[in-house]
């Protein structure tokens, strides 16, 4: 997606945010818009699929439990079977809620600021592995 910003366009960072608790999705949507990302929102694993199946993203965060205990790790795991590599996060409102480790945790409610760096920071990772993958397959 492109935007305008004053005379210069600018590609806008497209998030797919999977949450099943609509106030979570729309409050987590609007503060990431707000932040100037792109976002579709789902609000179960099976939605999430489709989309990424249809889109690319830079960024997928999910909740961790949804329609079953390991939904969003279902989300996470296709997303990294995905082509484009988008970078992943779990998103659960237990600070110390169990995780395998591999992923970035955001935890809801959170300081807008936080959040929005830690947002941007996945991204940032994200083009700068896919950046060094392409350099590799032209070099």
């Amino acid at each position: 997606m492109i935007a305008r910003r004053g005379s210069k366009l600018m590609e806008v960072a497209r998030v797919l945010l999977v949450d099943n608790n609509p106030a979570s999705r729309l409050t987590l949507k609007t503060v990431l818009e707000a932040g100037g990302y792109h976002v579709d929102s789902a609000a179960s694993a099976s939605e999430a699929v489709g989309k990424m199946d249809d889109g690319e993203y830079e960024l997928v965060v999910s909740d961790l439990q949804m329609e079953s205990p390991e939904a969003g790790y279902k989300v996470l795991a296709h997303a990294r079977m995905m082509e484009y590599k988008p970078a992943t996060a779990i998103l659960t409102t237990y600070q110390n809620g169990e995780t395998d480790g591999m992923r970035p945790v955001l935890v809801k409610p959170e300081d807008v600021p936080t959040l929005m760096g830690k947002v941007a920071d996945l991204i940032s990772q994200r083009a700068t592995r896919r950046l060094r993958r392409e350099l590799r397959v032209a070099g």
